[in-house]
């Protein structure tokens, strides 16, 4: 190998592990909600890395299982084989990650929006009834997280996905989020994970 083509493969190589990974860039999101807002099918397409796609995924638990990694920003729904179908998502913000384990208690389309009173208190510009429709912030489909505030759900904001964003629950662009609802029936198991912080 010649002494140029060494040094210009080093630099490709110093240059492809200096550049951060999109995941890694796509830490913290500070926006405010948009009630009302419909996003165009252009904002709805996803980078490559958070459109649904086959995974390896090595677990124990059963098919079916839905995963998430807070830190990764993705949603895993367990199949066999050690695979996983991948999800990218947005998840909560600094304050309001947290991690643990439920059942999917009931399903919604095109569900109703009531902010919660500490949402309407950290930002009183909300509305405190939204119908469902296409400008919802819950987007077109829900499912929640046993008795908790907590759902994953579709969006009117499609540049969260991959961000720190939400008050908790675990966002969706709605096409994604149709799809993945018609194949998770009631009381699917959810597992809600954060990486260890060293």
């Amino acid at each position: 190998m010649s002494v140029r083509l060494a040094l210009a493969l080093a630099c490709v190589m110093a240059i492809g592990f200096s550049i951060p990974s999109q995941a890694a860039k796509r830490k913290e999101l500070s926006i405010a909600d948009q009630p009302g807002y419909v996003p165009t099918p252009d904002e709805e397409l996803l980078p490559a890395e958070y459109r649904p796609q086959p995974v390896y995924f090595r677990t124990t638990e059963p098919p079916g299982t839905i995963v998430i990694h807070t830190e990764e920003r993705f949603l895993y729904h367990v199949q066999s084989n050690d695979r996983a179908i991948r999800y990218g998502v947005g998840v909560g913000r600094v304050g309001f990650e947290w991690q643990g384990l439920h059942k999917i208690s009931r399903k919604k389309e095109w569900p109703d929006w009531r902010p919660p009173p500490e949402m309407i208190e950290r930002q009183p510009y909300l509305p405190r009834f939204m119908a469902g429709g296409p400008g919802n912030p819950l987007g077109a489909r829900a499912l929640y997280l046993g008795n908790t505030i907590y759902r994953i759900h579709g969006t009117n904001q499609p540049r969260t996905i991959g961000h720190a964003m939400s008050s908790g629950c675990f966002r969706m662009v709605n096409r994604d989020v149709i799809e993945f609802y018609e194949q998770v029936p009631v009381g699917t198991r959810v597992i809600v994970r954060q990486a260890p912080k060293l």
